[in-house]
């Protein structure tokens, strides 16, 4: 049960104590004095039941919550800093001989923000906060940028993988089902999946192993036909249950009777299928060369000149989730909290025609990225006929070549992806007489086509090209850079890199967490007057006259 009680000031004992043994401030100090509480119990009133056993302080528990993050400190440390910190009672004004609370409280809030979907208000009340003080506004610059993010589990190959999820189903059914397991389990799987299936424990050589893999894919097939066939209903809604039959789908097919392992090239996309059976949501990702399990985390940050640098949005996605997904949902977050910049700083993986576009249509916002290079053979050839050398005519739907000739077809239809595209076809007879004919295509039999955007997205793609080639451009792209170090930020003083828990949506409530955090230390920085860190270069590089 909640009882709402006012924030209140500072016991003047803890107050006391506090600025004598601090007399030149501190973090948390500062923090008080100029946002107050932060939060109140209001914010979080729906979260709790109107009767029953009296709730913590849920303003101070999510204040903690912040701190705790701004420390990168487990719940027992989180606790004990409560009990014994005089930085820590004066931020959450409580009396010197408060005694705190049991640390598995920090855990049940988080729960709550969850069940109850109000995980955004931890960072988006501070911005509020942050706002009435003129700290943060709508307009100037914002820049995004990503990291991968490890899931709180092992890394498993395909055999570690199946064998795991089979041993994982078999130990939750052995603790809500364990009459009906011990009726038919054979004797010889208590050697087989007793232990964690490790890969030091697997057979050795490729005929051993894959003998070792079509076994335990009998296994589990029989314990799905037993499950399934004769098994009371309640065993299907088992969560594990349902991973083992998704996952056995995902690697394995039958063949005239025979479970088989199916082969690398025969698996569903990355983002479809489990790595592990202990955290169903995180998905194998790459970017480059860099390859994980696990999530992304997304941050955009005001990156004005001579202003303080805030946090405004966090997303976090499943490892595979494209970049470019992101662009459109993290505007409409943006606007959501009447937070939309003018300038949206970001990389060529949050870029395309249709972004450029909409992002300026629907939100007002200027885009400045780089869009992928033109890299068709034509473009890398010495005065090769690439698409920029053609004239296009969108009224009268006619394309000319740079030789002159006029294009045959103008059709509208999508690329692979759904979306909408035109495709150009030009004359047989045009082409094949054509005396440039090695610069626009190496067909010997086919004439030259091009698939075209809309108008809107490729004149805005055409005039991107150009833009990024201009100093003008270049110097207004430079900003983008300090998103880099952010993301260090986040990673050496936050722990953002592993993910604390299991699942995406308590995943993203520690980046909110830490995303909160992060703003309250830069708050404290910017009130002790300390600058933004600078680009780091070595000696060797500021040697260099033309930098």
């Amino acid at each position: 049960m909640l009882q709402v009680q006012p924030t209140g000031s500072v016991p003047a004992e803890t107050a006391r104590i506090a600025h004598q043994v601090f007399p030149k401030g501190n973090r948390y100090l500062d923090l008080r004095d100029e946002l107050g509480s932060i939060y109140s119990d209001r914010d979080f009133a729906t979260l709790f039941p109107t009767h029953g056993q009296p709730a913590q302080c849920p303003w101070r528990l999510a204040l903690v919550s912040v701190m705790q993050f701004a420390e990168d400190l487990s719940d027992r440390q989180a606790a004990e800093a409560v009990r014994n910190r005089i930085d820590w009672k004066y931020a959450l004004g409580l009396e010197m001989t408060d005694p705190g609370f049991d640390f598995s409280v920090l855990s049940e809030f988080r729960t709550r923000l969850l069940s109850g979907s109000q995980e955004e208000q931890v960072l988006d009340i501070l911005l509020e906060r942050l706002e009435e003080r003129g700290w943060l506004k709508a307009g100037g610059k914002q820049r995004t940028d990503s990291t991968h993010v490890l899931a709180a589990i092992r890394n498993l190959n395909r055999l570690e993988s199946v064998g795991e999820t089979l041993r994982a189903t078999l130990n939750d059914l052995a603790t809500v089902a364990p009459n009906w397991l011990s009726e038919w389990v054979p004797s010889e799987w208590f050697d087989r999946y007793s232990r964690a299936i490790e890969e030091y424990r697997l057979p050795k050589g490729i005929p051993a192993r894959q003998a070792y893999a079509e076994t335990v894919g009998r296994d589990g097939m029989q314990l799905l036909s037993a499950i399934y066939e004769d098994g009371p209903d309640w065993l299907r809604q088992i969560p594990s249950v349902d991973i083992l039959r998704q996952m056995w789908v995902h690697q394995y097919f039958v063949d005239d009777g025979n479970v088989r392992l199916r082969s690398a090239k025969d698996l569903p996309p990355a983002g479809q299928r489990y790595d592990s059976p202990y955290d169903p949501q995180a998905r194998y990702g790459n970017k480059r060369s860099t390859t994980w399990t696990g999530y992304k985390v997304h941050l955009t940050e005001t990156c004005d000149e001579n202003s303080l640098h805030l946090i405004t949005h966090v997303e976090t996605t499943q490892a595979h989730i494209s970049d470019t997904d992101q662009t459109q949902p993290i505007h409409e977050a943006l606007a959501s909290k009447a937070l939309l910049p003018e300038e949206h700083v970001v990389d060529a993986g949050y870029v395309d025609g249709t972004l450029l576009v909409e992002s300026l249509r629907d939100f007002g916002i200027e885009l400045i990225g780089p869009v992928r290079p033109n890299v068709s053979w034509q473009a890398k050839a010495a005065n090769g006929y690439d698409l920029s050398q053609f004239q296009i005519d969108w009224e009268k739907h006619q394309v000319t070549c740079p030789e002159g000739k006029q294009s045959k077809s103008w059709t509208p239809s999508k690329d692979a992806w759904d979306n909408p595209t035109i495709r150009i076809d030009f004359s047989r007879p045009d082409c094949r007489l054509c005396p440039n004919r090695d610069l626009c295509t190496k067909s010997k039999a086919e004439p030259r086509s091009l698939t075209l955007r809309p108008q809107a997205e490729h004149q805005a793609i055409q005039s991107m090209r150009q833009a990024q080639l201009t100093e003008d451009w270049k110097s207004r792209y430079n900003v983008r850079a300090g998103i880099e170090g952010t993301l260090s930020q986040g990673i050496r003083v936050f722990g953002m890199r592993r993910t604390r828990y299991i699942g995406l949506a308590k995943t993203h409530l520690q980046h909110l967490l830490t995303a909160a955090a992060m703003n309250v230390v830069r708050l404290a920085n910017w009130l002790a007057g300390i600058p933004h860190a600078k680009t780091r270069t070595s000696r060797f590089a500021a040697l260099n006259p033309t930098t």
